[in-house]
């Protein structure tokens, strides 16, 4: 028995779902940003207009959807009953991953807005298949329950 009432469950379930699918659009976006910030010229116009995009996408998108998407998730996992559960044990730790993956990406950000990137567009590539791999985890989790 879930403990939201009525449809409150399934509107939980909704803004996560939409939560999840906006988070992860940044998440899959940002990395690519940077790899073209990464091979323009610090201090040039192509830079800056990187740097207002990159920052606006972060915090207006990205942010509010990581934290909508943890606050349903646990709302949902709580009502649902399901924290005793293996197979949730498992994706949290993957979600973790997703959020310090999140976080890293933020300090990229603040490190191109001060001019300070230290990291290859090549680097920018390689990293944006982690979030792939998670995501798969985490969907195969959730649908599926194997443990």
């Amino acid at each position: 028995m879930n403990a939201l009432a009525g449809d409150a469950y399934l509107w939980v379930k909704a803004l996560h779902i939409i939560a999840v699918v906006a988070w992860m659009a940044g998440i899959f976006y940002l990395p690519r940003l940077l790899v073209y910030h990464a091979d323009s010229a610090p201090g040039s116009d192509k830079a800056g207009t990187f740097a207002v995009m990159e920052r606006r996408l972060y915090g207006v998108i990205m942010m509010p959807a990581m934290i909508a998407t943890w606050l349903a998730g646990i709302a949902l996992a709580t009502s649902a009953h399901f924290w005793a559960d293996h197979w949730l044990s498992l994706k949290l730790i993957l979600v973790v991953a997703m959020t310090v993956f999140h976080f890293w990406l933020g300090a990229r950000v603040r490190d191109f807005a001060a001019d300070q990137n230290r990291y290859a567009s090549r680097t920018f590539r390689m990293v944006n298949e982690i979030p792939t791999l998670l995501l798969i985890g985490i969907v195969i989790l959730v649908v599926v329950k194997p443990f």
